[in-house]
């Protein structure tokens, strides 16, 4: 190579120089004004899923030293593991059981989420309080802290956006979408109260959907929560939850703790099978049960093809739609069920030209009109829908449904049905009003309104939706009445006031007419007198 020559007597070393900085072509202009050398090849990567870290170096060919660093950092293998393949940090700490420890062996689990240091090894000593710092760095792709992407690298923790890039601020939304707006999921937020009783010891809370996140759920009582489970292939599972800790549910992490009259449950999700939370009775006083999570919108518009053409050749058009898709079951349902979500907007048609050919009889192309004057296709029509047939509890409701068709001075006419048949026709008839009907919950008696004799008793009733929520909408033929009489077994007393001893009843009146000066009993006495009720003379 011309670099490797011999210099020959007389060659200028300063040519000599150039010649050495000139055949690293691979270094940047900034790299050779700071007298770096080119970056290395990126190392091999520290995981092989889950997220971790892989380095490049470059050496300074300055004898004296350069600016800037000589090692940088990048995410790798940015894949979820498999459930089997378990916690990175356990994984560290588990390589130590076969290590003797002050003379014992222990079996050491994580100990994650340290404010101070969290990229260090610490590991607590299964069945004991030991906690061990058994090394001063973890591996590099470990997770600084359980709920973020933020990993260790070279013993520093560096943030990782939801992009998997080292340095970025990306951050998912509560849907679950990297740099989302929110716009795909909604937050549900609901009260419940049991009313369990020897004959029913179990009731449901709430049924979360498959795709929730962020799920939070505090039982305060002596009720005891437990889960059920549903994939979407149909199997069933049930987890009793009897002691607090961490567990894997259908693949979810759940984390229970358990207080004297309280239960907390969390699932950071998404959920990859529908929850049903339910509460078993524990106790003889009732329960409450508040929750919250984000659910996601299953429902979605979708843009179709585009239709057939409206003409065979000389020039035609075709349009495009949209339609409602289920995301769960990847199938296309009813428009009502996307119109359901005030977030989903409808995608307008798109319209282009097409079949541009000249038809063989005509002898020439058509002349082809601006699109807002094409004829438009055939399409379905329907009127609206009928008010369903019941308010709650589910019924149905009608509509109907024609081909039509429109002309260019927009009169439109029915036509055949044939002609709309590039199209599925809309439903005629559809379900509504699917919800459980809110129920009366009536409250405990308040304390009766004396304190002998007959008196009245009050209760709150309250109208409660199926989420236990106060709300409208329940018969007023059936609910319970919010006062009675009470009776107070004690006998009232009233002491009679000092009247002359001629006095007579009724004694108020003939006390009236008899003089001052006459003669009254000196010792006071008592006679029953009846009680009335409150409301009444």
């Amino acid at each position: 190579m011309e670099c490797c020559r011999r210099a020959t007597p007389g060659t200028p070393l300063l040519f000599l120089a150039f010649l050495l900085l000139s055949s690293r072509t691979t270094r940047s202009e900034e790299d050779r004004d700071s007298l770096w050398d080119a970056w290395g090849s990126w190392s091999e990567c520290s995981r092989t899923c889950g997220g971790g870290a892989s380095y490049s170096l470059r050496r300074c060919l300055s004898s004296k030293s350069c600016e800037g660093r000589n090692i940088r950092y990048r995410t790798c293998s940015n894949v979820d593991c498999p459930p089997e393949a378990g916690d990175f940090r356990a994984q560290q700490c588990s390589a130590h059981n076969d290590v003797k420890h002050h003379g014992e062996f222990y079996e050491w689990l994580p100990v994650s989420n340290d404010p101070d240091n969290p990229c260090s090894l610490k590991c607590q000593a299964k069945g004991t309080d030991l906690v061990v710092e058994l090394a001063p760095k973890v591996l590099d792709g470990t997770r600084c802290y359980t709920d973020t992407l933020d990993m260790c690298i070279n013993g520093l923790c560096q943030i990782v956006g939801c992009d998997h890039q080292l340095g970025s601020i990306a951050k998912e939304d509560n849907c679950g979408v990297c740099n989302g707006d929110g716009s795909t999921c909604r937050l549900v937020r609901g009260h419940y109260k049991s009313q369990l009783s020897a004959t029913k010891l179990d009731d449901t809370v709430v049924a979360i959907p498959y795709g929730s996140r962020h799920i939070h759920l505090t039982l305060k009582g002596p009720d005891h929560l437990y889960l059920e489970t549903k994939t979407l292939q149909g199997a069933k599972g049930e987890n009793s939850l009897n002691s607090p800790g961490i567990f894997l549910v259908e693949n979810s992490s759940v984390e229970f703790q358990k207080y004297p009259g309280k239960e907390n449950l969390s699932i950071a999700g998404p959920l990859t099978a529908d929850f049903i939370v339910k509460i078993h009775n524990s106790g003889p006083a009732n329960s409450t049960v508040q929750f919250t999570f984000y659910q996601p919108i299953i429902h979605r518009w979708r843009e179709t093809d585009f239709f057939p053409c409206s003409a065979t050749c000389g020039g035609g058009y075709q349009l495009t739609s949209a339609e409602c898709y289920d995301l769960r079951s990847n199938r296309v349902v009813a428009d009502q069920y996307c119109h359901y979500y005030p977030e989903n907007i409808k995608p307008k048609p798109k319209l282009q030209e097409c079949n541009l050919d000249p038809c063989p009889a005509s002898g020439g192309y058509k002349q082809i009109m601006p699109y807002d004057l094409y004829h438009p296709l055939p399409r379905w029509e329907a009127t609206p829908w009928t008010a369903c047939s019941s308010s709650c509890g589910g019924g149905i409701q009608s509509r109907a449904v024609s081909c039509v068709e429109e002309d260019i001075q927009g009169h439109v006419t029915s036509v055949e049905e044939w002609k709309c048949l590039y199209t599925p026709k809309m439903p005629i008839v559809q379900p509504c009003n699917i919800f459980d009907c809110p129920k009366w919950l009536a409250q405990e008696w308040s304390p009766c309104t004396v304190t002998c004799g007959q008196g009245l008793r009050y209760r709150v009733v309250l109208c409660i939706n199926p989420r236990g929520m106060h709300t409208g909408g329940c018969s007023s033929k059936t609910k319970p009445h919010i006062k009675e009489e009470c009776i107070i077994p004690t006998p009232c007393y009233k002491p009679k006031e000092k009247v002359p001893v001629e006095a007579r009843a009724p004694w108020y009146k003939q006390a009236q007419e008899l003089e001052e000066g006459a003669a009254v009993s000196e010792e006071p006495s008592y006679t029953m007198l009846p009680t009335l009720g409150v409301g009444e003379g």
